[in-house]
């Protein structure tokens, strides 16, 4: 079988890179990590090598290419479906689905505002009004699918899945700007942080000595 290679960023800043690694590492699939630190000399020429769009990141599969976060986590799906990552009711997949892709789309104030530093603590930062309304509406999804859908498990829709993964760089961005959680969406964040892969990642991240001086607010 052909060996997957999954290219990501830095790990305390790249967000995108985040979410399919946790698929593939909380899943139990195997694969190989190349690891290009972003904005220093020669890494878009590294990352061209790599990706087509010369971003991460990047999942390769023998000649098979797939770039964007949510396209290799759906590509994932259809190529391991005994990992059931998409919820297996047709209904609940439509949720699953949209709130990723909500995830994905939208939400410009918060990455504006709140960029995923791990290894730093901004708390009160990044309150603009916009970014409040985002603080919003993703609390406000959060509690709906574990009200809705959460029986059975501790992530959105029961078992962890995409969409969880899709919505994993958020809770550490909460964390890092200190947002208060309460009730339903503290005990899901919690459950995300426990998460044996997440806690791979942020030692992971802890461990890297790159800094990106426009995510280090304060520093």
């Amino acid at each position: 079988m052909t060996t997957l290679t999954l290219v990501i960023g830095n790990k305390s800043y790249s967000s995108w890179s985040m979410r399919p690694w946790l698929v593939l590492r909380q899943a139990g699939i195997p694969f190989e990590e190349v690891r290009i630190p972003l904005y220093v000399p020669g890494s878009e020429a590294e990352l061209s090598k790599w990706s087509p769009s010369g971003k991460v990141p990047a999942l390769h599969d023998g000649d098979i290419c797939v770039w964007d976060s949510l396209a290799i986590c759906e590509y994932l799906h259809e190529r391991f479906p005994e990992h059931e990552l998409w919820p297996a009711d047709a209904a609940v997949r439509a949720v699953a689905r949209s709130v990723s892709a909500e995830m994905h789309a939208e939400f410009g104030a918060l990455r504006e505002h709140m960029s995923m530093n791990i290894r730093a603590r901004y708390p009160g930062q990044g309150r603009t009004s916009e970014c409040l309304a985002d603080i919003e509406r993703i609390l406000a999804i959060w509690t709906d699918c574990r009200a809705r859908f959460g029986n059975g498990g501790d992530f959105l829709f029961g078992r962890f899945g995409i969409a969880d993964a899709m919505f994993a760089p958020v809770v550490l961005r909460f964390q890092t700007y200190g947002v208060a959680l309460e009730s339903a969406a503290r005990a899901y964040a919690d459950a995300i942080r426990a998460l044996p892969a997440m806690q791979a990642w942020v030692a992971d991240a802890m461990a890297e000595n790159e800094r990106i001086e426009k995510f280090d607010l304060c520093e």
